[in-house]
C-alpha cells in the first residue's frame, strides 16, 4: 500500500534530502481530508456549539456531534454519551484520576500500574494517591520488554481498585495482552483503564469486547489535529463520577443557592470546546474507517521486521524491546554514540526519528538505559523509507562521526586546564568560530561545523566527571568546572558532555567566556551573539534548553566573583 501522496507534508525535502518521517509515535501527519475539513469549518461554519439558534451554530453543532458519533462507532461504544472530548489522552487520564480517583479511593486502596507507562499515566495517579492515601503498585517488565505475567499476578490483590495499563508501549512498541489482564483484574473486582494513545492508529479497537471501563487516546496520534482527545467511559461509571472542571456547557442551572449539572457527555466538557479539533478528529476517524486495518497492520509489520533485521546487521546496534507482540515501533541504541547525536546526524539526511527517554523514565531506568533512538512507522511509510533509514545509519556508524575521541584527554591532576589550547587552538577562538559558522551556506553545514567542534574538543578526564560537577537542566549529561585566577581576575571553564552536538555547543560557549572577567561575562550579550549565528532558531527545544542551562550556570558562577 502507498498512501504517502494523501499526506502533503511528506512531499517536502529536509536538508536537501527527501523527508523520511519516522516519528509517528510522537505524532502522525495529517491527510488532505483532515486539513480540508478544518479549513472548511473556519471558512463556512465557525460558531460556538449548542445553545444558539442561528444558522452557523446549527452547522457547527451538527458537525461537532457527528464527530462524536464517528468516535462511538470507531471504538464500538454502546452510546455516544460515553464519548467525552478532552484536550488529549493526558487530560483524559487526569480527569479519571481526579473525578473517579478522588471520590472513590480510600487509604490503603491499591492502584496497579506497569513499569512501561508513559509519565502521563503515572503522575496523575501519584497525585491522587497522595490526596487519598492510596498505594501505587508496579508490574515489572521483562528484559524483552514484555509485561511480566508473574509480577502482574503477584501485584494484583483484593485491594486493587483499578488497573491502569497502556495498550501499546510508546517507547518500545510492546502490545500488552489485555485479553488476559482485563478478565483477571475484573475477577478481583478492579476497574480497568486503558491508555490507547499508541494503539488506535495501528488496530481496530472494540471497547465492549475488551470490557474495559475507561479507554483514552489523543487525536494527533491518529491523523487528527493536536489539542483534542477522547475519554471513553462506561456510562454507569461516568454518571456516578462528580464533575472535574466547572463552567460552560457542563452546567444545567446555576444560582447562589446551588448548581445542578448537565447530563452526559456534557457534564465533563466545561468551557468552550475545541470545535475545529473535534471536526478534524472526526474526519481523521472517517479516514481510518475507510481503510482495511488488517492490511495496514500487515504493511506496518513488514516495515518493522525489515527495520529490525537491518539494524541487527549494523555493528554496535542493540535493539531495545523485542516483545513477541509489537506495533511498528523500533527502539535501539548504538555503542559509542549518544542518542542525540544519532538523531541529529539522521536529521541531516532528512530522516526524522525521536531520541531520549520518550516520557518513560521508569521504563528506561528498569532497562538500565538513559534513553534510546526510536524509529516509529505509520501506514504512509514505505519500504524505501526503511532502506533510506538503514543506509543513513550505516553511514553514520561507519563514517567520520564515530565515538567521542579519547586520545586528547588532558592531565587528570591539573587543578585547571584550558581545553581550547593545543594543536586545534586556532579553530576554537571566538572570532574563528563566528566566521566559520556565519560563512556556512546552509544550516546543515553549520551543524557539521558544530559536530566537528564537538569531535575535536578534548574530553574531561574521568576524575572530573563527577556528580558534583554535573549540570542539571540538560537532556544529555553535562559536566562543568571553573577556575578563577586571582591575579588576572579572570574566569576559565572546562566542560564536557556525552553528546557530540552538546560538546560542539560547549566549545562555542567556552570560546566566548574563557579568560573573561566576571563583569565582562555578565555584560556580554550571549543571546544576541547566538542570534547572529542563527543557532537558537534551528536547535531543537531540548538542545536549546541545554545550551541555555550551560550559559546560565556560567553567568551564575561569574556573579559570585563580581
Amino acid at each position: 500500500m502507498n498512501l504517502k501522496k494523501q499526506f502533503p507534508i511528506l512531499e517536502q525535502r529536509a536538508h536537501g534530502h527527501p523527508l523520511v518521517y519516522l516519528d509517528n509515535a510522537a505524532t502522525t501527519q495529517k491527510p488532505f481530508p483532515v486539513i480540508e475539513a478544518i479549513d472548511r469549518f473556519y471558512r463556512e461554519a465557525n460558531a460556538n456549539v449548542h445553545r444558539a439558534s442561528h444558522y452557523l451554530s446549527a452547522r457547527s453543532t451538527h458537525a461537532f456531534e457527528d464527530a462524536r458519533e464517528e468516535v462511538k462507532h470507531f471504538l464500538n461504544a454502546a452510546s455516544s454519551d460515553e464519548i467525552i472530548w478532552t484536550r488529549g489522552a493526558t487530560e483524559a487520564l487526569n480527569l479519571v484520576a481526579q473525578s473517579w480517583g478522588r471520590s472513590q479511593l480510600q487509604p490503603g486502596d491499591e492502584i496497579l500500574l506497569s513499569a512501561m507507562e508513559h509519565h502521563a499515566n503515572i503522575v496523575p495517579w501519584q497525585l491522587v494517591a497522595e490526596q487519598t492515601g492510596a498505594v501505587i503498585k508496579v508490574i515489572s517488565v521483562t528484559r524483552q520488554g514484555e509485561l511480566d505475567s508473574n509480577s502482574f499476578r503477584e501485584q494484583l490483590t483484593d485491594r486493587t481498585r483499578i488497573l491502569v495499563i497502556t495498550h501499546v508501549s510508546n517507547a518500545i512498541g510492546t502490545v500488552n495482552p489485555l485479553q488476559t489482564l482485563i478478565p483477571e483484574a475484573k475477577a478481583r473486582g478492579a476497574l480497568v483503564l486503558v491508555d490507547g494513545a499508541q494503539a488506535v492508529a495501528h488496530s481496530c479497537i472494540d471497547v465492549q469486547k475488551l470490557n474495559c471501563d475507561f479507554y483514552v487516546f489523543s487525536g494527533h496520534k491518529v491523523f487528527g489535529p493536536t489539542g483534542i482527545g477522547v475519554l471513553y467511559g462506561r456510562k454507569a461509571l461516568l454518571e456516578d463520577m462528580p464533575p472535574w472542571q466547572a463552567g460552560g456547557e457542563m452546567i444545567r442551572k446555576v444560582s447562589f443557592s446551588g448548581t445542578s449539572f448537565n447530563d452526559l457527555p456534557f457534564k465533563f466538557e466545561a468551557g468552550t470546546p475545541n470545535v475545529s479539533g473535534v471536526i478534524g478528529l472526526g474526519e481523521a476517524i472517517r479516514f481510518m474507517r475507510s481503510l482495511d486495518m488488517r492490511e495496514v497492520a500487515e504493511h506496518e509489520d513488514r516495515l518493522r521486521r525489515k527495520t529490525e533485521a537491518g539494524l541487527r546487521n549494523i555493528p554496535g546496534v542493540t535493539l531495545v524491546g523485542e516483545a513477541r507482540e509489537k506495533v511498528s515501533v523500533v527502539s535501539f541504541v548504538v555503542e559509542g554514540f549518544h542518542n542525540q547525536d544519532i538523531g541529529l546526524l539522521l536529521d541531516q539526511q532528512g530522516i526524522a526519528v525521536r531520541t531520549g527517554h520518550h516520557c518513560t523514565m521508569p521504563l528506561m531506568e528498569h532497562l538500565g538505559l538513559s534513553g534510546t533512538v526510536r524509529a516509529s512507522f505509520s501506514l504512509y511509510n514505505t519500504l524505501d523509507d526503511v532502506d533510506a533509514f538503514l543506509l543513513a545509519l550505516t553511514g553514520i556508524v561507519n563514517g567520520e562521526f564515530d565515538a567521542v575521541p579519547q586520545s586528547k584527554e588532558v592531565k587528570a591532576d591539573s587543578a585547571f586546564f584550558n581545553q581550547l589550547e593545543g594543536e586545534d587552538a586556532a579553530e576554537f577562538t571566538k572570532n574563528q568560530i563566528f566566521q566559520t559558522i556565519t560563512n556556512a551556506r546552509s544550516w546543515q553545514e553549520k551543524y557539521l561545523h558544530i559536530m566537528t567542534l564537538g569531535k575535536k574538543l578534548p574530553p574531561l578526564p574521568e576524575t572530573m566527571r563527577t556528580e558534583e560537577s554535573r549540570l542539571h537542566g540538560c537532556e544529555s549529561t553535562v559536566w562543568l568546572h571553573h577556575f578563577y585566577d586571582e591575579q588576572s581576575m579572570k574566569l576559565f571553564f572546562a566542560a564536557d558532555s556525552d553528546a557530540r552536538v552538546i560538546r560542539g555547543l560547549i566549545a562555542i560557549v567556552i570560546s566566548v567566556f574563557n579568560g573573561c572577567t566576571p563583569k565582562d561575562i555578565s555584560r556580554f550579550d550571549i543571546d544576541g551573539w547566538f542570534a547572529s549565528l542563527d543557532l537558537y532558531n534551528h536547535l531543537s527545544p531540548s538542545r536549546g534548553n541545554g545550551l541555555r542551562a550551560i550559559i546560565e550556570e556560567i553567568r551564575s558562577i561569574a556573579h559570585r566573583f563580581e
